[in-house]
C-alpha cells in the first residue's frame, strides 16, 4: 500500500503542487491547512511522514512539531519561507529530518520525502499503538521530565533522561560521544568520553529491566550511539 504523507500547509496552491508531486511518486498525500486539524488527523491516521509549514495561521510550525514530538517519532520535514541559519538549526534541534526553504521544487521535496522514508523506514507494524506511523516504544513527558518505555516509567537521572531524549528524537541517527556531551552537559568540556559510556551502560540496564529481550540503544564502534529505528 502507498505510504500516507500528512501535508500541513495553509496555502492551497502550494499544497496542490506538493500533493501532485507526491501522488505521481506513488505516495498518498493527505492535506490539512491548520495545526489543530493536523493533530486530529495524526491521531486517527496511519502516516509515514509529516510535512509541516512553519508559518501556519493558527500555530507556529515549530510549536506544532513540539506537540507531535511529545508522543511520536514520526519523520518530519519543515517548509519555511525563511532561510536564516538559526531557523534551520531550531528545526533540526526539534528532531526534524529535513528542512526545505520556499520557493522550492515540488519534485525536489518529493525526492527528499523518499530519502527520509528510506533512511527511517516509515513503516508500522500491525496492532501497535501509534500516532502517525512510528511504533511508540518510548514516550517523553517533557513537562514532568519523564520517559516511558513500553508505557513503563523509567527511573532516570537527569543526564540519563537527557541522553535518552536526544536519541529518541532522532532514531537511527548516530551521535558521537562529543555530540552527546554538547547536547546534554552544561559544561561538556568538564566531562570525559567515558562519562557518556557509563550513562549508556546504566540506561541499558534500566531498559532491559523492562524488556530483557530488546536492545534499543545501538553501539557504533568508533562512532558513537544511536536508537534503533522501529
Amino acid at each position: 500500500m502507498p505510504k500516507k504523507i500528512l501535508v500541513i500547509e495553509d496555502e492551497p496552491s502550494i499544497a496542490d503542487n506538493i500533493i501532485y508531486a507526491l501522488s505521481t511518486d506513488g505516495l498518498e498525500p493527505v492535506w490539512c491547512g491548520t495545526g489543530r486539524e493536523a493533530l486530529d488527523k495524526l491521531i486517527s491516521g496511519n502516516f509515514a511522514l509529516v510535512i509541516v509549514d512553519v508559518g501556519l495561521p493558527d500555530v507556529n510550525g515549530f510549536d506544532l512539531a513540539r506537540d507531535i514530538r511529545k508522543s511520536s517519532n514520526i519523520p518530519l520535514i519543515f517548509l519555511t519561507a525563511r532561510s536564516d541559519e538559526i531557523d534551520r538549526v531550531a528545526g533540526l534541534e526539534l528532531g526534524a529530518d529535513d528542512y526545505v526553504v520556499k520557493p522550492f521544487s515540488p519534485r525536489e521535496l518529493s525526492a527528499r520525502v523518499r530519502a527520509v522514508l528510506r533512511r527511517t523506514g516509515g513503516n508500522c507494524g500491525d496492532n501497535v499503538e501509534h500516532i502517525g506511523c512510528r511504533k511508540i516504544a518510548f514516550r517523553i513527558d517533557e513537562e514532568k521530565k519523564k520517559i516511558f518505555y513500553h508505557e513503563e516509567p523509567l527511573d532516570l537521572t537527569r543526564y540519563e533522561y537527557r541522553i535518552l531524549s536526544v536519541l529518541i528524537k532522532k532514531p537511527g541517527r548516530v551521535y558521537s560521544r562529543e555530540q552527546l556531551m554538547n547536547h546534554v552537559w552544561e559544561e561538556p568540556e568538564m566531562s570525559m568520553d567515558r562519562t557518556v559510556d557509563t550513562h549508556i551502560k546504566t540506561l541499558r540496564q534500566k531498559l532491559k529491566a523492562v524488556r530483557p529481550e530488546d536492545e534499543p540503544i545501538v553501539t557504533h564502534r568508533g562512532e558513537g550511539y544511536s536508537l534503533k529505528v522501529p
